[in-house]
C-alpha cells in the first residue's frame, strides 16, 4: 500500500481556503491604481497620466523603450513621457503600463521568467489584433487578458518546488482539463490564483472570470456565460496556438480541446483560422 501521508488530499473549503492564504498573491502596486483611475476617469487627461508615469523613473525609462521598439513602428520616435503619451495614445499608454508593472511586481528567485513574460506579451499582442480584426471584444480588454491569464503560474512556482513538473504534465493530458491536473496534484489551479489576483488588481470583472475559466471550453457553449468572456477564452487558444506555430510546435493538447469549439463560436473556418495565423505570423516577424 502506497503511504498518502506525504501529500494529505484537501477536501473540504477550509483547507482549500487555508491552503490559499499562503501563496504569495502581490498587493495591487499604487502606481497602477493611479493609472487605472485616470483610465476610468470620464475624460482621461493625457498630463495627468505623463506626470503619474514620470514620477517613476524606472518605469518611464521602460515605456520609452517600449514605444520605441518595432513593433508599434512609430514614425516618430518617442523623446519623452508625454510624447510618448501623445503617440501611442491613453489607452495603448495604460496597456503598456499594466505589463511593465505586472513584470516588475512578479518575480521568483531563482527562476527566471523571462520565457513566460515574453509568451504573455506576443499573446497579449495577438489577441490586440485577433480583437480589432474580428470585433468581438476591446482590444484593450483583449491586451489585459493576453498579459494576465496565466499569471497564476509563476504564483504557483513560487509555492510548490513541483509545479514546474505539473505544468509539463498538464501540457501533454490528452483528455482531463488542464487545471482538473493541477487540481490534483496541489488542490488549486493557476486559473483560480489568477482570477484571486486579477480582482485584487482591480482589473474588468469580465477579465478575472476569463482567467478562472480559459481551460473549461465547455463555457464556450454556455448561453449563461457572458459573450466577452466566452470571446476572450476564444481569441486566446487562436492566439496561443499561433505563437506555438510560429515557434515550430504543430500539435497542441489545448487547441485539441478546444480550437474547434473557438472556432465555431468566432464563426471561423478553417482557411479563416488559416489566415488568422499567417496575419499573426506576420505580427511577430514585423515586433522582432
Amino acid at each position: 500500500m502506497t503511504s498518502t501521508a506525504a501529500a494529505p488530499k484537501l477536501t473540504t473549503e477550509q483547507s482549500v481556503d487555508a491552503l490559499i492564504k499562503t501563496i504569495r498573491i502581490p498587493p495591487r502596486p499604487s502606481l497602477l491604481a493611479d493609472v487605472q483611475a485616470e483610465l476610468a476617469a470620464d475624460d482621461p487627461d493625457p498630463r495627468r497620466l505623463t506626470n503619474i508615469i514620470a514620477n517613476d523613473v524606472a518605469m518611464s525609462a521602460s515605456l520609452l523603450k517600449l514605444a520605441n521598439s518595432s513593433f508599434f513602428g512609430l514614425r516618430l520616435k518617442a523623446k519623452s513621457v508625454e510624447h510618448a503619451v501623445n503617440l501611442l495614445g491613453i489607452t495603448q499608454c495604460g496597456n503598456l503600463m499594466t505589463g511593465i508593472i505586472a513584470r516588475q511586481s512578479i518575480q521568483i528567485e531563482k527562476i527566471s521568467l523571462v520565457k513566460f513574460w515574453d509568451f504573455s506579451t506576443k499573446r497579449a499582442q495577438a489577441m490586440t489584433q485577433l480583437a480589432r480584426r474580428l470585433r468581438v471584444c476591446p482590444p484593450d480588454q483583449a491586451h489585459t487578458f493576453g498579459l494576465f491569464c496565466d499569471i497564476g503560474i509563476p504564483l504557483l512556482l513560487e509555492r510548490f518546488p513541483d509545479y514546474a513538473e505539473t505544468l509539463e504534465l498538464a501540457n501533454q493530458e490528452a483528455q482531463d482539463t488542464f487545471t482538473a491536473v493541477e487540481d490534483h496534484r496541489h488542490a488549486t489551479s493557476h486559473t483560480a490564483i489568477g482570477s484571486l489576483m486579477a480582482r485584487t488588481w482591480g482589473l474588468p470583472e469580465s477579465v478575472s472570470l476569463a482567467i478562472l475559466l480559459h481551460h473549461d471550453y465547455s463555457v464556450l457553449n454556455d448561453p449563461n456565460t457572458d459573450e466577452s468572456v466566452k470571446s476572450l477564452i476564444a481569441l486566446a487558444l487562436i492566439a496561443e496556438y499561433g505563437i506555438q506555430k510560429y515557434h515550430g510546435q504543430e500539435f497542441s493538447c489545448e487547441w485539441e480541446k478546444g480550437g474547434g469549439a473557438a472556432c465555431e463560436f468566432l464563426g471561423l473556418s478553417a482557411d479563416e483560422v488559416d489566415d488568422r495565423f499567417e496575419e499573426l505570423h506576420e505580427l511577430f516577424n514585423h515586433a522582432h
